[in-house]
């Protein structure tokens, strides 16, 4: 089982728990990532995983290969132009 770290959230006032996944930073991504995922396994993609009687939903199935470090993923940095203006790189 994961170690769990209880950090304060800055907008929330009370603790949030977040697991340490590999190349998972903060627990919006994570959300995010498995969303997508669980997109795509609604739309027919097959499970990276062989999925237990009590997590057949998508959501479960998603979380889990996240966690696992199955959904590749690359995180794109935003450059500042000469404008002001930002730009994906």
């Amino acid at each position: 089982m994961p170690k769990k770290d209880k950090t304060p959230s800055p907008s929330a006032g009370h603790g949030v728990v977040t697991e340490r996944w590999p190349g998972i930073d903060s627990s919006y991504r994570l959300i995010i990532l498995a969303a997508k995922r669980s997109k795509q396994l609604l739309d027919g993609s097959l499970p990276r995983i062989e999925a237990d009687q009590g997590r057949r939903r998508n959501t479960s199935i998603a979380l889990e290969e996240t966690k696992r470090g199955l959904v590749p993923f690359r995180i794109i940095q935003k450059e500042k132009a000469a404008d002001g203006s930002e730009t994906a790189k």
